[in-house]
């Protein structure tokens, strides 16, 4: 798959997550085989303030895979300037979020509430491809806001005109939310049959298996995993190896697991200071103890974090609780 001028071996790329897709997760996911990944919202709004947070939700560090910076923003104008603000940092294209469901989000016109008017949406893309610096522009929407404004095939050829790359599609309207299993694969083939440029599929992937069904449901060019990779940064390697038809690496070892869990922790410290990392890190933290002996002990001892040494007695919480 090529978006742009990126050239993308086959495999599965890291969705974008508010709270969750920071530096060190996207490069936990990059090392075991994402093909690209894409940062946390950022406000275009809130760029154009000035705003340091939002710059440092730009920040990547060390580069292992394609990367791009994902605004939100429900004018035209203030996406541009936002493309425009932030062309000196190290990234390689520019992602639009028109999938967000977030009341906050919507609530100001901007993430899925775009699909109501697809119009709008050409015109954004539009004017972040002009002040892209040549990176290129790509989409990540919803099938739709809800069963009766199933726009997303529209909203797409309107993308595409303007100079979209490539769209990427949640097969959920916004009104579903994250109810799982209410994935639609024909709404996004739609979208694939709609335009010439890559799609990739989004949404319900938690094994290799689902990655092949989804693409083989919806023609798409690719597809793209979230909360599933959370914790289990090893799908995406599952994922290189199904589509190659190639057998399956072995599932990671209990201590490869730990290892993951405090280089990814220890990263999020010295990027970040352990002040700001460690409320974040128990988030992460948590998904690692999915399927472990004692898991709800384990859960509270995650929320309690506080130093990064406590991830070490964390560890030691798992061991003693049975798990090999």
């Amino acid at each position: 798959m090529q978006i742009g001028s990126i050239q993308l071996a086959p495999g599965a790329a890291l969705a974008p997550m508010a709270g969750f897709t920071d530096a060190a997760c996207r490069r936990m996911a990059a090392r075991h085989g994402a093909v690209y990944t894409v940062s946390e919202m950022v406000s275009a709004k809130a760029l154009t303030f000035g705003d340091k947070k939002s710059a440092q939700l730009i920040a990547n560090g060390e580069t292992l895979a394609p990367y791009g910076v994902q605004l939100f923003g429900a004018e035209p104008e203030t996406m541009e300037r936002a493309a425009a603000l932030i062309g000196g940092y190290a990234f390689d294209f520019i992602d639009i979020n028109m999938g967000c469901p977030a009341p906050k989000i919507t609530a100001g016109g901007a993430g899925s509430r775009l699909l109501l008017e697809p119009e709008r949406c050409g015109a954004i893309v539009a004017a972040v491809v002009k002040e892209s610096g040549g990176r290129p522009v790509t989409v990540k929407m919803r099938t739709g806001w809800d069963a009766q404004h199933i726009t997303a095939a529209e909203a797409a050829k309107a993308c595409e005109a303007a100079g979209a790359a490539a769209i990427a599609v949640h097969g959920r309207t916004r009104e579903q939310m994250y109810t799982p299993g209410t994935v639609d694969p024909a709404a996004i083939a739609a979208v694939k049959a709609a335009v010439k440029v890559p799609v990739v599929a989004n949404g319900d992937i938690e094994s290799a298996q689902d990655a092949l069904d989804l693409l083989e449901a919806t023609g798409c060019d690719g597809v793209m995993v979230g909360r599933a990779a959370l914790g289990d940064p090893w799908l995406f390697g599952e994922i290189r190896a199904a589509l190659a038809g190639q057998p399956l690496p072995p599932r990671p070892t209990l201590r490869q697991k730990m290892e993951a869990l405090r280089t990814q922790i220890y990263e999020m410290c010295e990027e970040k200071g352990e002040w700001t990392a460690m409320p974040q890190a128990r988030s992460q933290a948590l998904y690692y103890m999915k399927g472990l002996k004692g898991a709800a002990a384990l859960r509270r001892a995650c929320c309690e974090l506080q130093h990064f040494e406590d991830v070490d007695r964390l560890i030691e919480k798992v061991y003693a609780a049975g798990n090999r």
